[in-house]
C-alpha cells in the first residue's frame, strides 16, 4: 500500500508542477526536476522520505 501511495503522490506532484509551469510560471519545472531527483535518489539508496512519513501515520505495506 505504501508503494502505491508514494507513486500516486509523486505522479500528482509532477502533473501539478507541469500544469503550474504551463499556466503560471516556467520555473515550476524546477519542482518537477526535484521530484524526479528524489525518485532517482530513492532508487539508489532504497530510502524515501515519503515512506518514512507514511510509516509514522501508520500506513502498512
Amino acid at each position: 500500500m505504501k508503494n502505491r501511495i508514494v507513486r500516486a503522490v509523486a505522479g500528482i506532484f509532477i502533473l501539478t508542477s507541469l500544469l503550474l509551469a504551463v499556466y503560471v510560471n516556467i520555473h515550476w519545472l524546477w519542482f518537477t526536476a526535484f521530484v524526479g531527483l528524489n525518485l532517482f535518489q530513492s532508487s539508489l539508496t532504497k530510502w524515501c522520505l515519503m515512506e518514512t512519513i507514511l510509516e509514522k501515520f501508520g500506513v502498512k505495506d
